[in-house]
Formats: structure tokens, C-alpha cells, sequence
């Protein structure tokens, strides 16, 4: 095999892969039960704490945790956020589009190091935008639980998604009478 490959012919090799859902693939209802999942250790606690000057004693001080009743560091509730939301990109943004927000944002059970945080999401609201032509709006439901099958988190969160084929849903649109 050659190793040797020159930028042309890579080019030429080269094919785009289209990531990610598009609008067409989201129906009110649909589940999303995100793989993976996330072990959340200790360095990932006390560096996100860091970096985000998150100095509370709570998320790197294990003995001041236990003080209060937790049986270990609580990890940070925006790493926790951050995890969950991370782990439903694929399966619903990854096709691009802008991040519209988060609404709703709950915080339901301290996580601790060592949990094992899993995500599922269920599409609450879609509809074709009126400003961007290009994309509709989708709004989940998105759930964190703990190795424990015990919901942590919960948001919305809502994306402009790009249609597959802008024509065919316009032209439902248009059929429909919107």
C-alpha cells in the first residue's frame, strides 16, 4: 500500500460524511437513548472546577464534603450539565444548526466521582422556522441518570436543524397551509 499519498489524490479519495440527524429524522414523541455514557473521575471534577474558577470546597475537598453528609466530592452541577448535554450531540445536533438555548435546567441529585452518567432525550416540539429558510426548530427533553438508573439532571434545549431536502419540506409546508 502506498504511504505516500499526495493532497490531490486524497482529495480525490476523500468523501464527506454526512454527520448527524436532520430535520426529517425528529417526530414529537421520538426517544433518543444516547450511548456511551460517562465516568466522571476525580480529575475531571477538580479540573473543570478549576478552569471555570468553581472554587467551592464541596467539588474538590472530600473530607468538607463528608462534613455535610456527602459520602464523597460532589462533582460540579455544570460538569454534570455539560456531560449530559455532550452526550446527546450526536444523536441531535451533530448535523449542525445554532444552539438556540436551555431552558428549564434542573438539578435533581448530587453526582459523585466514580458515577457513571447516561443521557436520553425525547423530541417535545419541531416545527419549520420562519427566519432561516434553510433549518427547522427542534426542542428535547433531555434526561441524565446515575450508574443507579437515578435521574441528576433534566433540560430543554432547543437547535435550528437543517432539513435533508429544504424543497420537499417546504413544499409540505406549503401544502399544508402554513
Amino acid at each position: 500500500m502506498n504511504q505516500n499519498i499526495s493532497e490531490t489524490d486524497f482529495r480525490v479519495r476523500a468523501t464527506k460524511a454526512i454527520k448527524g440527524h436532520r430535520f426529517e429524522d425528529f417526530s414529537e414523541g421520538k426517544i433518543f437513548e444516547h450511548h456511551w455514557g460517562r465516568t466522571l473521575t476525580d480529575g475531571d471534577n477538580t479540573w473543570f472546577s478549576t478552569q471555570t474558577l468553581s472554587f467551592n470546597p464541596l467539588y474538590f475537598n472530600r473530607p468538607y464534603a463528608q462534613s455535610l453528609g456527602h459520602s464523597d466530592m460532589v462533582v460540579n452541577p455544570l460538569l454534570v450539565f455539560n456531560t449530559v448535554f455532550g452526550l446527546s450531540v450526536e444523536d441531535l445536533s451533530e448535523g449542525g444548526g445554532l444552539f438556540l438555548g436551555v431552558d428549564d435546567c434542573e438539578f435533581i441529585k448530587p453526582v459523585y466521582v466514580g458515577d457513571t452518567l447516561t443521557a436520553r432525550s425525547t423530541v417535545i416540539n419541531k416545527r419549520i422556522s420562519k427566519s432561516n429558510r434553510a433549518a427547522g426548530i427542534v426542542t428535547w427533553h433531555t434526561e441524565g441518570f446515575n450508574q443507579s438508573g437515578e435521574k441528576v439532571v433534566e433540560f430543554k434545549r432547543t437547535n435550528f436543524v437543517r432539513f435533508r431536502n429544504p424543497e420537499t419540506v417546504l413544499a409540505e409546508e406549503k401544502r399544508q397551509g402554513v
